[in-house]
């Protein structure tokens, strides 16, 4: 029994393990794409990424804003958006079977965002205050 376990813990340790996305990397899955994000079971936003390393994101429920990413060093995808561009967000990607984990590197416990779902279409973004 004592081996099971301690064969678990060093299993389940390795997995987490992996190496960040490169930027590379993270392109190459990225590109095309409108990945949606959940937070623990719950939505928390989706982003589309287009050609030129730029996105559009909206969280869960809000008007989309446009921006762009880039690698800082390696393993570190960072985005900034057109609505608040001196602010700089940057995140760990991990590839899994299924799909991409992100942690938030902007703060000490990383927020992490797990991809629940993905698509080739783009996002429909409302304007603001559509309705009202």
């Amino acid at each position: 029994m004592f081996r099971l376990v301690l064969a678990f813990i060093f299993t389940a340790s390795w997995a987490f393990a992996d190496d960040p996305l490169t930027g590379e990397e993270f392109e190459t899955y990225t590109q095309g794409r409108t990945l949606t994000y959940f937070e623990g079971g719950l939505a928390y936003g989706i982003e589309e990424y287009r050609p030129g390393r730029q996105v559009r994101w909206a969280f869960d429920g809000s008007e989309c804003h446009d921006g762009q990413w880039w690698e800082a060093e390696k393993g570190l995808i960072c985005f900034a958006y057109d609505n608040a561009p001196d602010i700089t967000q940057c995140w760990n990607f991990f590839k899994s079977g299924k799909g991409l984990r992100a942690i938030f590197m902007n703060e000490p416990q990383g927020r992490t965002l797990y991809e629940a779902r993905a698509s080739h279409e783009p996002m429909l973004c409302l304007g603001p205050e559509v309705g009202a």
